[in-house]
């Protein structure tokens, strides 16, 4: 690892990812097609959602971006924002950042892995009236077990292969979607119809839509920084990630926006979306039944898609923990053919499996403040930083000093507050308990790992970087 002794340095090195590769990981960390969108639309009507499409990624993601890519060229080690914030913040904030981070990316995989068999149910239900997934609890998690050991199997083979996969389940994600959009603007220019309105549901002004949409389309496009995690496993980050960004934040906002659009123009009551009406059947409703069967086909890739890159990102979580001794040794040790950190991606894998068994729709909202405070911790580094490490080489750098550092980290967290403020007004607050209860796990954590496993123990990981490599 890059300013330190790499541990378990007798395997070798894992493979590693080019452009393309990071770009499909970044698309799937993120997104993954328009699927998971419908609710938004359901919720706060086709006008507002297209407007919380086209907005949030500029108040919401972008800064994320530059963040993550200033903070990733200045420090491209493995473990990413844990290593940051711990450089900055102290080791306390650091566990406590990676913490929190892993706790929510284990909920978002077994969600992506209780969507895979959504998608097969819709599959199967269209392709062959095949019901078997709705009813029957058991069979639909062995469904998701299933797909969750076969993608800890290619993780385990290491990172190229997980981003030569991601571009294939790309494919298949894109095209059945392309000739959703063609036949739908086809359709739409012969016979015109405002899919824009309503701009808000009955009875719902500007605000109360705007909020009843935010967590939704937050959630969609949360997930920037997860890239950070494996960056040694990148073919020269340095160079490699600002363009992967650039690539990635358009083709993000596009494969939201165009699918939602066509799908707006099938004539389909918006209030049906995201409870009995998703992409699949609105594909179905533009071309016909065998465009359903093959959007809900894209459904299934994008789920493995979502699984593959997240548990490439999570599973790094425990392999630096480990690194820096707040978990048992054994869980550094690289995998002797491959080089990744086999162990880490097993624990992993069989928490997923514990948790695909839930509904995760609940824990939307959860997850997406448990990423708000990991992310807030981010930026809160990326500010430190620039006042205590001036000198830091920074290959990318946010332009316009200080001031705009700090203006860039206030958007989102604005966006965080308004959030979790409009959904205590129309929810209650009851999410915030679970929350909290999480919250509180990363201290105790803390203190448990650190009496058990670490003692007193020196970091492995370094975070003293003042040289690029190579340099």
């Amino acid at each position: 690892m890059t300013g330190s002794a790499s541990p378990a340095t007798s395997a070798p090195a894992p493979s590693k990812l080019g452009l393309w590769g990071v770009v499909m990981v970044i698309y799937f960390t993120v997104a993954g097609g328009a699927f998971g969108l419908e609710g938004l639309v359901g919720s706060s009507a086709p006008g507002m959602a297209l407007i919380l499409v086209l907005v949030t990624p500029f108040i919401w993601s972008l800064p994320t971006v530059l963040m993550v890519t200033e903070l990733s060229t200045a420090m491209p080690v493995e473990g990413g924002f844990y290593v940051w914030v711990k450089r900055a913040l102290g080791r306390f904030w650091g566990f406590t950042q990676g913490w929190i981070a892993w706790l929510y990316g284990l909920v978002i995989a077994a969600s992506f892995a209780a969507l895979f068999t959504d998608y097969t149910s819709s599959f199967l239900k269209l392709a062959f009236g095949v019901t078997v997934l709705d009813d029957h609890a058991v069979v639909r998690w062995i469904v998701a077990v299933l797909l969750i050991a076969v993608f800890a199997l290619l993780n385990i083979r290491g990172a190229k292969a997980v981003g030569d996969s991601s571009k294939l389940f790309a494919v298949m994600v894109f095209v059945p979607f392309i000739i959703m959009i063609v036949i739908a603007a086809v359709k739409w220019v012969g016979h015109p119809v405002p899919f824009w309105q309503p701009l808000t549901p009955p009875d719902t002004g500007v605000a109360g839509a705007f909020g009843l949409g935010l967590f939704i389309v937050m959630y969609n496009f949360l997930g920037w920084d997860g890239i950070s995690t494996i960056l040694e496993e990148i073919e020269n980050p340095l160079r490699v990630i600002p363009r992967a960004m650039l690539i990635a934040v358009p083709l993000v906002i596009v494969g939201y926006l165009l699918p939602t659009v066509a799908g707006l123009t099938a004539g389909v009551a918006f209030s049906t979306w995201g409870d009995t009406v998703y992409f699949p059947e609105l594909a179905q409703a533009i071309g016909g039944r065998w465009l359903g069967i093959w959007v809900a086909l894209g459904g299934m890739f994008c789920a493995m898609g979502l699984f593959n890159a997240m548990i490439l990102s999570n599973s790094r979580l425990p392999f630096v923990f480990a690194a820096d001794r707040y978990l048992p040794p054994s869980f550094v040790r690289r995998h002797p053919t491959y080089g990744t950190p086999a162990r880490s991606i097993i624990l992993c894998a069989v928490i997923y499996a514990l948790l695909a068994i839930g509904p995760f729709q609940t824990l939307a909202v959860t997850t997406v403040l448990l990423y708000g405070v990991s992310l807030i911790l981010q930026f809160v580094a990326l500010i430190v930083l620039r006042i205590t490490a001036p000198q830091m080489p920074r290959p990318f750098r946010i332009a316009g000093g200080l001031p705009v550092v700090i203006l860039i980290a206030l958007l989102p967290t604005a966006i965080i507050l308004l959030a979790i403020r409009g959904t205590v007004i129309d929810e209650g607050a009851q999410f915030l308990a679970l929350a909290g209860a999480l919250l509180v796990s990363a201290p105790l954590a803390y203190l448990i790992l650190n009496a058990v496993f670490k003692r007193g123990a020196a970091d492995t990981l370094s975070h003293d970087i003042t040289t690029l490599p190579g340099d």
